[in-house]
């Protein structure tokens, strides 16, 4: 596998509505800042992301409030990208925020989601959002947070709607009130195991399911950063390839309508999880890591 030679359509596409993608894509979080916390390099944010669309990808998750004391990525994403190609989808999200010291606040009442619908048309420079998600935190009903978006929906703000962080209750609440393309939730190979069943409800109903945090290991929600699995690093070994680029492979594999949105701000990792939508996992591979997920 050549990462020069390779582009992001090599993984294959799925329909978010009416927008096709290919199912690597981007996550814009960690654009802003340094693993250490300080502000990142904005050059080279902007060559990330330019870099990104040169590699084939068509799908980038941002949100407003993915900013640092110096940076925002809806920001970064305006000044590389703009005018934006018109294959491009941009999917945000809202319902939590932030002050400007980037504390967090409570979730944002329904009506409250317009400001911040329009806080994202604003930076990304658009006149309407791709797609959007509804961040939710806890179990409590999602109706009027969710029915508030889908009359932003019919003003011809938004054209999709996502949710984020959810149950599968809650998505069934979201589905009852309008159409939802994505879900949106925390899983990777041996974590958050519990969204199994989510992800082939979401196959069964046409809907996308687009985990965050593909690559996490033992350090969770910090990335990749933690102790890797010996299986992992097996196979990656026998493809020739590096554990992140397998733990995406897998990510792929487990369904058409699964996609991966991997961030980073470092160029050469970008080019290698584009590059992961090219591995072809073996039968023997998929066994080996299914033990590993089963008994993380």
């Amino acid at each position: 596998m050549t990462i020069d030679t390779v582009d992001a359509a090599a993984a294959g596409t799925w329909q978010l509505g009416d927008r096709t993608v290919n199912r690597i894509g981007f996550g814009a979080m960690r654009l802003t800042a340094n693993a250490d916390g300080s502000p990142s390099d904005r050059e080279r944010a902007v060559t990330v992301l330019r870099r990104a669309v040169e590699l084939g990808v068509n799908h980038i998750d941002t949100a407003a409030f993915y900013f640092s004391p110096l940076r925002s990525a809806n920001e970064l994403i305006n000044r590389a990208l703009s005018p934006y190609p018109e294959d491009l989808t941009i999917v945000t999200k809202v319902g939590p925020g932030k002050d400007p010291s980037g504390r967090w606040l409570p979730m944002a009442r329904p009506d409250q989601l317009r400001g911040q619908v329009e806080e994202n048309l604003r930076q990304l420079g658009r006149d309407h959002l791709d797609v959007v998600n509804l961040r939710v935190y806890g179990p409590e009903p999602l109706a009027e947070h969710f029915g508030a978006l889908a009359e932003l929906r019919d003003a011809g703000l938004i054209r999709h709607l996502g949710v984020s962080a959810v149950t599968p209750g809650q998505v069934a609440e979201a589905r009852a009130i309008a159409p939802v393309v994505c879900v949106q939730n925390s899983w990777s190979l041996g974590y958050r195991r519990s969204n199994d069943a989510l992800i082939r409800d979401c196959a069964a109903h046409g809907t996308a399911f687009v985990p965050f945090f593909a690559l996490a290991t033992s350090g969770r929600e910090a990335g990749a950063s933690g102790e890797e699995h010996d299986e992992v690093r097996a196979v990656a070994r026998e493809h020739g390839v590096t554990p992140a680029q397998v733990r995406l492979a897998w990510t792929l594999h487990q369904g058409p309508n699964v996609l991966a949105i991997p961030g980073t701000g470092n160029p050469a990792h970008l080019e290698e999880n584009v590059a992961a939508g090219a591995l072809r996992l073996t039968d023997d591979d998929l066994s080996r890591l299914a033990a590993v997920h089963e008994t993380a």
